[in-house]
């Protein structure tokens, strides 16, 4: 029986309609994925502790990071796989750049020059810059002036964390001040109360945490929110994928509701795990 035109122009029909299935599958499978890395998301994060964001490494799974780190891996529908082994800030930024980490989530400040080598989320944290001051080295500084009038032409030692975004700061915000750096927080503290340094500078959410913990801070040290400079804090992602960059910001805005935290905040959840 020959086939009619009718027939050939059907058949014709189903065969281009199939044609067009595959060519849409095959365009579908060669999308790029946000994540990368046998159905993993890599995770760099610090091996140290910083409450309520991050517990040590081996001390459980809770605080801001941790859960944002899983949530994003749960809508990607990839396990999280975390890397402890940076033992800085700067240490999980170059785990990016190198693409040994898809991802960084860590209380990650964002600083300009790291912006040139990965990208970054929006901000999930904003927090405002502080100092915590030595009370007696502060005293003879300032010789009964208002502090405020002597902080930005600040002359003396200034502590910081080595390889953290205010080791950055520290050379435009304090121009004139002698940086000291140390290995941590620490030993920043220890350096305050000895009268070794003047003045330490980091996040105020940090330095409210500290007095939080030792009210006996306050005899030995007061101190300093800069209200004009402000400390964001956001996730890092690997230079070469742009997708998961835009991912994150989509789950920061539709799984979290656009939520900045602030110190107030945090604290709040600091206090509350603290008593648990």
């Amino acid at each position: 029986m020959s086939l009619t035109r009718r027939t050939l122009l059907a058949a014709g029909g189903g065969g281009l309609l199939i044609a067009q299935v595959r060519s849409a599958n095959a365009q579908a499978e060669n999308v790029p994925k946000p994540a990368t890395g046998n159905n993993a998301l890599r995770i760099a994060m610090p091996a140290f502790a910083s409450d309520p964001f991050f517990p040590a490494d081996g001390s459980g799974d809770k605080g801001i990071d941790m859960e944002l780190a899983r949530g994003i891996a749960a809508e990607l529908g990839v396990e999280p796989v975390f890397d402890r082994s940076a033992v800085t800030f700067d240490g999980m930024v170059k785990q990016l750049m190198s693409g040994q980490a898809d991802m960084a989530i860590g209380k990650l400040s964002r600083t300009l020059q790291r912006g040139r080598s990965i990208l970054y989320s929006r901000p999930y944290a904003m927090l405002h810059q502080g100092l915590l001051a030595n009370r007696l080295n502060l005293a003879r500084i300032t010789q009964g002036k208002p502090p405020e009038q002597i902080i930005r032409d600040f002359s003396g030692d200034l502590g910081v964390i080595e390889d953290s975004s205010f080791a950055t700061y520290a050379a435009t915000t304090f121009p004139h001040a002698q940086i000291r750096r140390f290995a941590g927080w620490n030993t920043v503290v220890d350096a305050i109360r000895s009268g070794m340094i003047d003045m330490a500078y980091r996040d105020d959410f940090e330095i409210k945490k500290l007095m939080v913990d030792d009210p006996s801070m306050t005899v030995v040290a007061r101190s300093i929110t800069l209200t004009d400079k402000v400390d964001t804090i956001a996730i890092g992602v690997r230079p070469d994928n742009p997708h998961l960059a835009a991912f994150v910001d989509l789950y920061l805005d539709l799984a979290r509701g656009q939520q900045v935290l602030n110190t107030d905040e945090i604290i709040a959840r600091y206090r509350q795990g603290s008593k648990a």
